[in-house]
């Protein structure tokens, strides 16, 4: 089994492609062809994670967060990046990471926390814009039905609880091919004129280039005409942060409670209490100050997340309750979710979910 085969299983549940812009994905140490001893799972990685892998035996690190962030410019060892990059690199550990991947996947770090609160009847609570594409597409009449189903096996044409979606139009096609052209419909040097079905569906970006193979494979002409374009259309599947709903009301005291037991917090930083009781909860793992307004709009009564700082608690307006539960606390789970996914895959190979507690804050 190679790294490829690994991030591969990873990719099709948490596409790059719907990482954030700023973010830094991917394998960011190794080689994709190289074999695979152990997959070491892990939030951090960080020296004693890398010491961890080597003591496993496993030469792959996969890590929710990524260690290097931003360019580096000398690798010397001088702080706690170098040192990690120095390491792996010396004891031929490939460290591979999805941070914001995962944050805006449908089943990703905010479902893995709703799982853990027990929320039910979920949705995204910031979906993701510019993710949906649109093929058009034309096929002589006998061969649209065939082109139709390769495409929709390719995954197009998926749109929320229905698949197999496409718009249909018949009319006719013109074209005439040089002397060195090959047509499989008319005779080159001729003017043909040809009855077509126009084929439109939609599908997410990252199938593009598996959508596009597809149809160059089952179309019958020697050149295939098509266009796609971006849709503003946002993805209900994809995006940061989750709100859902506990199964019965509780207190904003008997939520809170709750909530600190379960996600193992050292201590909750929250807003103002409102007398209201709790229903439905907005969650985003991480730094979620950005998302404040957007859990508002979406009438959550209490929204969790991390790394709130002073002022931006004036920013709940009484209209719910800011929790504020620690970067570490909110993502922990993270690292649960990806061992059982790539257990699941590979029932016989070496996933360990790593020991290592790799919380930098502490608390007296």
């Amino acid at each position: 089994m190679t790294i490829k085969d690994i991030t591969n299983c990873i990719e099709e549940f948490a596409p790059l492609n719907y990482a954030e812009s700023f973010d830094n994905v991917g394998l960011l140490i190794g080689n994709f062809n190289t074999k695979v001893s152990g997959v070491l799972v892990t939030l951090d990685t960080l020296e004693n994670v890398v010491d961890e892998a080597i003591e496993q035996n496993c030469n792959l690190i996969v890590s929710f967060h990524p260690i290097i962030f931003s360019g580096l410019k000398k690798i010397n060892g001088n702080n706690y990046v170098e040192r990690v990059v120095l390491k792996a690199i010396k004891n031929d550990i490939a460290i591979y990471a999805m941070h914001t991947a995962l944050d805006n996947s449908f089943n990703g770090v905010n479902a893995k926390i709703c799982d853990v609160l027990g929320l039910k009847n979920r949705k995204i609570l910031i979906p993701q814009k510019n993710t949906i594409k649109k093929l058009t597409t034309y096929a002589p009449l006998k061969n649209a039905k065939e082109v139709r189903a390769t495409l929709f096996k390719a995954g197009a044409g998926n749109i929320g609880n229905y698949d197999n979606c496409s718009y249909n139009t018949d009319g006719y096609g013109t074209y005439k091919g040089n002397e060195n052209s090959n047509p499989v419909i008319g005779e080159k040097g001729k003017l043909h004129t040809e009855n077509e079905t126009l084929i439109s569906v939609i599908f997410e970006k990252h199938l593009e280039k598996s959508i596009l193979k597809a149809l160059f494979e089952i179309h019958p002409y020697e050149e295939v005409a098509y266009d796609i374009v971006s849709l503003e259309n946002v993805n209900q599947e994809i995006g940061m942060g989750m709100i859902g709903e506990l199964t019965e009301k509780q207190s904003e005291t008997e939520f809170l409670n709750f909530l600190k037991e379960t996600m193992k917090a050292k201590g909750i930083r929250h807003s103002t209490l409102l007398n209201k009781p709790i229903k439905k909860v907005a969650v985003l793992g991480g730094s979620g100050s950005f998302a404040i307004k957007n859990a508002i709009n979406a009438n959550a009564d209490i929204y969790i997340t991390a790394d709130i700082k002073y002022h931006e608690f004036y920013k709940a307006e009484n209209k719910l309750i800011i929790a504020d539960i620690g970067h570490y606390e909110s993502e922990q789970f993270t690292k649960n979710l990806l061992v059982e996914l790539l257990t699941k895959k590979f029932p016989n190979f070496a996933i360990i979910l790593s020991k290592k507690n790799t919380n930098p804050i502490y608390y007296l």
